[in-house]
């Protein structure tokens, strides 16, 4: 017999059995290090992508030393463009320079008055810097327009027409004056006492128009340091040239537009040197474009004469005290909200208020109001508009200021 055929079954089945678990252990086998393998793939493909991210940003940081580590570029104005690549630039340290410029820059954005930047070894032109302007200029042009519109003025229908045709009939349709070959006013100034509606026309004209309104009040012009006031006007009609049809609201012009005297102080004289800037802006060598000008004051009799001329406030816009057609106006525009008793009567309440300015009528309006709240009513009586003339007008609120200021004490 063959030896295979002397091998027992037994033994077979043992062997074969053996053979099967080997050939299972070693394809388990097989199965883990397939998947070591992967997974030793993912962490060098992870480890490849974390060593390209950090030598990028490696790259970046090195570049931000070098950056970091190059030597400060010198501020400069040029005063001329000479030709063959050459200017005549002032250097903020204050000498003339004869310089080459960058072959990368656009030759056409280099003109007088364009603010670059030296090379400070060589003071070549190697860029060209935006125009610097106070980044209080820009606070000044109003972005949202006020929600005072014509009808919440009122008894100064004349005024609000002599303002539109002087401010927005000339930026709105200036072919009418186009027309008939008269040149609109250059400004407008409104005078009046406190309280009387001054600053809500300039309010209104800002909703109305859609050029830029640029408001600023005067005490703002006023700087500490030679120059700062007047270059602080300078920018802002720059700023309003930039942005034109603009208008320029000035609050308060008596603060920098009083008249001028010989003895003053230093402060006082800084001042003047403002104003002046004004003048040559208002009304000087340099065309203004269309560019509307309008002022606003309850001392027009301590402003300079040379700034009432014709040529720079051309048309002179006095807001009077209400009268008692007006404070029935006035009345009826702050009480439109309010729920009225059957018993107010606004034409009493108007002959109750003689002298009494607008601000003085919203403020009796208010306080009309909170009488009704504090005694927890369903609407507002004429018992309360009474009460608040009292308090506002004879005795109340205006008795109280006298008795706080003394005579000649300015208090705040």
């Amino acid at each position: 017999m063959e030896e295979s055929e002397r091998v027992p079954p037994e033994a077979k089945d043992d062997l074969s059995r053996y053979l099967m678990d080997r050939i299972r252990q070693l394809e388990e086998m097989n199965y883990r290090l397939r998947e070591r393998i992967s997974r030793i793939e993912r962490e060098k493909r992870y480890l490849e992508e974390q060593r390209l991210r950090y030598e990028r940003e490696l790259r970046r940081l090195s570049n931000e030393v070098e950056r970091l580590k190059s030597p400060p570029l010198i501020v400069g104005t040029v005063i001329d463009v000479l030709g063959d690549g050459k200017l005549l630039v002032k250097s903020s340290t204050g000498p003339k320079f004869v310089v080459n410029a960058s072959g990368f820059l656009d030759v056409a954005s280099l003109r007088p008055g364009t603010q670059v930047a030296l090379n400070q070894q060589t003071l070549s032109v190697v860029e060209v810097l935006p125009s610097m302007k106070d980044p209080m200029i820009y606070g000044m042009e109003v972005i949202e327009a006020p929600d005072v519109d014509y009808d919440q003025i009122g008894g100064l229908e004349r005024q609000i027409q002599e303002l539109r045709e002087a401010v927005e009939l000339p930026l709105i349709e200036p072919e009418r004056f186009e027309r008939i070959g008269v040149e609109p006013p250059k400004g407008v100034l409104l005078v009046g006492p406190p309280g009387c509606g001054k600053t809500l026309l300039a309010k209104a004209v800002a909703k109305r128009t859609l050029a830029t309104f640029i408001r600023v009040v005067g005490s703002e012009l006023v700087q500490k340091y030679i120059g700062e006031g007047a270059r602080l006007v300078r920018e802002l009609f720059a700023l309003a040239r930039e942005k034109a049809p603009s208008i320029i609201f000035i609050d308060e012009i008596d603060a920098i537009g009083a008249r001028r005297v010989d003895d003053g102080t230093s402060g006082d004289r800084e001042v003047q040197r403002t104003m002046m800037q004004l003048l040559a802006e208002i009304d000087g060598f340099d065309p203004r474009g269309d560019v509307k000008i309008i002022a606003a004051t309850n001392r027009p009799d301590i402003l300079d004469p040379a700034l009432l001329r014709p040529g720079r406030f051309d048309r002179i816009i006095e807001i009077p005290m209400p009268d008692y057609e007006a404070r029935i106006k006035i009345f009826e525009i702050h009480a439109r909200k309010l729920r009225l008793g059957d018993d107010v009567d606004f034409g009493k309440l108007a002959a109750m208020t003689e002298n009494a300015t607008g601000a003085d009528i919203k403020a009796i309006t208010m306080e009309a109001g909170m009488f009704a709240v504090r005694e927890n009513k369903e609407c507002v009586e004429m018992v309360d508009f009474e009460r608040a003339v009292r308090k506002v007008m004879a005795g109340g609120q205006r008795e109280i200021l006298k008795e706080l200021k003394e005579p000649g004490v300015m208090f705040a």
